[in-house]
């Protein structure tokens, strides 16, 4: 049974699903949805919008009144796990700031 291949393909990506997994996701993580935003303490940290079978991500890079953007776009499971990651690591940043 040399010829045999088990791998199992990886289920395909429905950008609306994964957009509604990520906001449970951040208010897990204790933001704040505002529209299509998240905030903290009232400050705007990440903004979602659905782009043609992606998810196109704006991530605050230090948590201010008027922030400045980091651009991401998420196309796979794998792109959404690193964005919630990386949400994380700036969350304990930022609290580690104040």
């Amino acid at each position: 049974m040399a010829g045999d291949d088990f791998a199992i393909a990886p289920t395909p990506f429905e950008a609306g699903d994964a957009l509604l997994q990520l906001k449970r996701a951040l208010r897990d993580l204790k933001l704040a949805e505002r529209g299509a935003g998240f905030e903290v303490k009232g400050k705007a940290v990440l903004q979602l919008a659905l782009d043609e079978g992606s998810i196109a991500v704006k991530l605050a890079r230090r948590l201010s009144a008027t922030p400045e953007w980091d651009r991401q776009v998420v196309k796979s499971h794998a792109d959404q796990r690193k964005l919630i990651d990386e949400v994380k690591r700036r969350l304990e940043r930022w609290q580690r700031e104040d």
